[in-house]
């Protein structure tokens, strides 16, 4: 369960994955030093905008870009093994809100596990939990449409954590 998911009356429910070609120690040091600095860096927002604070979702739709930049921060961070496997995990407890009108935009929050799939092979897995703005309204809207566009965003955004560490850890 999600920390602080207990906040959300009902919230909607994403999950998603993807690895990395590293061992589990490598990408763990890498997210435990800094998290924040990982994700901005795997987004475009910090490559067009080094002295930003932000990270940056994104993702096209029939040839238009939709992005926003949000504001990420680590809650917590555990290190403990998982139940019934052999072998550790780190999760990272995230919050994210959107950096401009953070009132249009569902707060996220959510938890990113790590762990080992083989000695040289990482997992990166995603659940997070969001609700909705604008109540009955924004429930409708993303029953129809904004459930996806989130899921959607919330995949690149991993992909894109998961490209940036394969380049970039040795």
């Amino acid at each position: 369960m999600v920390k602080g998911a207990a906040l959300m009356s009902k919230g909607r429910e994403i999950r998603c994955y993807d690895y990395v070609n590293h061992p589990y120690e490598l990408v763990r040091t890498a997210l435990n030093k800094d998290a924040v600095a990982v994700f901005q860096s795997a987004t475009n927002t910090a490559a067009s905008r080094a002295d930003s604070m932000v990270s940056e979702l994104h993702l096209d739709v029939g040839g238009i870009g939709i992005q926003t930049d949000i504001w990420v921060s680590v809650r917590n961070i555990e290190l403990k093994d998982r139940a019934g496997r052999s072998g550790p995990a780190s999760r990272l407890q995230l919050e994210w809100e959107a950096a401009r009108l953070p009132h249009l935009f569902p707060l996220m929050k959510a938890e990113l596990s790590i762990y080992p799939l083989t000695a040289t092979e990482t997992q990166l897995e995603f659940k997070g939990l969001y609700e909705p703005p604008f109540g009955p309204l924004g429930e409708t809207v993303n029953a129809i449409v904004g459930h996806r566009i989130a899921k959607v965003c919330v995949e690149r955004f991993i992909s894109d954590i998961a490209k940036y560490l394969r380049k970039t850890l040795h």
